[in-house]
């Protein structure tokens, strides 16, 4: 069965407090947790408060900048890297979402030396606490700031060389949508996908993000997500929705729009 979430980035004026209740109430069924807001209201508060909800949570964004990009070292990074995951577990999160930081002045094979590095530390943490260490890459034209990690195909490579069961992919339709190959791609992505995030488009992808809600873009969103359920994937879909029309947007209509064309996309047509 499809499983949708809603990541809090999507409704970026409500706090955590408002996040969860209203999500509840709109009858979603899972959360993707931003960090920030969550510290805000207050970490132990939230864990119990998202244990009361009775929503899951379909992710913890995010941790990483192992190569210095964010403004702190190496191991501070790491180290914060370790706090999320012991968060996540707390949260029983499936995944944290990890982005490896701007190549900036590196050499793009130190900067991928940074990366491993890190997840040499950080895999034994997250297998023991059964959290996925979630990659997201990016294109390079709206992710170049977040990750030196640009094409579907050099991520898996990463992955696939510790052999992890614990280190996984996130496949976010805006970076990706635009695609003309990925529908073919889904089934030799989906045993290593963590997360689908689904926004929609009308756009290339760009440094502003130009997110559009579900099902009023150019993406052909449901053509992915009928490929992904048939390929095998049983993870959460969640809805992270950015730029100038979502933050116009009324955030409780935009979360009955998103649940609308998921359910449209997901349940079998009566014959």
């Amino acid at each position: 069965m499809a499983k949708l979430a809603v990541n809090e980035l999507t409704t970026y004026r409500w706090s955590f407090e408002e996040d969860v209740h209203r999500y509840a109430e709109a009858q979603v069924p899972a959360i993707g947790i931003w960090r920030q807001k969550l510290s805000d209201f207050g970490e132990e508060r939230g864990v119990e408060l998202i244990a009361e909800s009775g929503l899951a949570v379909s992710s913890l964004s995010w941790a990483g900048g192992f190569t210095g990009s964010e403004g702190r070292s190496h191991q501070e990074s790491v180290a914060d890297a370790c706090q999320a995951i012991h968060l996540a577990a707390q949260l029983k999160a499936p995944c944290l979402v990890l982005h490896s930081g701007a190549r900036g002045v590196h050499t793009q094979n130190h900067a991928r030396r940074l990366l491993r590095m890190a997840l040499e530390k950080l895999l034994p943490q997250a297998e023991e606490h059964g959290v996925a260490l979630a990659i997201e890459p990016m294109c390079r034209a709206a992710g170049s700031e977040w990750t030196f990690l640009h094409t579907l195909e050099e991520t898996r490579t990463l992955i696939k060389e510790f052999s992890s069961a614990a280190l996984k992919l996130v496949l976010d339709t805006y970076h990706w949508g635009h695609q003309a190959d990925l529908l073919a791609e889904i089934p030799h992505l989906t045993a290593h996908l963590a997360l689908v995030q689904l926004s929609d488009a009308r756009q290339l992808p760009s440094m502003e993000p130009n997110r559009t809600p579900l099902g009023c873009g150019v993406l052909p969103l449901a053509a992915f997500v009928g490929q992904l359920m048939r390929a095998g994937y049983d993870g959460f879909f969640e809805v992270e929705l950015m730029g100038e029309e979502i933050e116009r947007a009324d955030y409780q209509e935009l979360i009955a729009q998103s649940r609308s064309s998921f359910d449209s996309w997901t349940t079998p047509a009566e014959v």
